[in-house]
């Protein structure tokens, strides 16, 4: 299964099946994403990483947040 980072947006997802553009959901996004899609400043973002509410991943430097992690967030909220 081969996942893809979006160059300009940092959202990953899966390119091995064709889907449906509109239905895509990414698997993971990286930190300025998340800032932009919840209006949660990046401190806060962090602060919820280290308290273990957000679910993130590392690829060599990059930090990536688990989507299904921040939908959560907001459902639990």
């Amino acid at each position: 299964m081969m996942r893809k980072s979006h160059p300009s947006t940092g959202v990953v997802s899966d390119c091995s099946a064709p889907v449906d553009a509109a239905a895509l959901e990414p698997i993971c996004v990286r930190i300025a994403v998340a800032v932009k899609l919840t209006g949660i400043g990046r401190s806060t973002i962090y602060e919820l990483i280290a308290a273990g509410e957000i679910e993130t991943v590392k690829v060599g430097r990059s930090t990536f947040i688990r989507y299904d992690s921040l939908k959560r967030l907001f459902e639990k909220h």
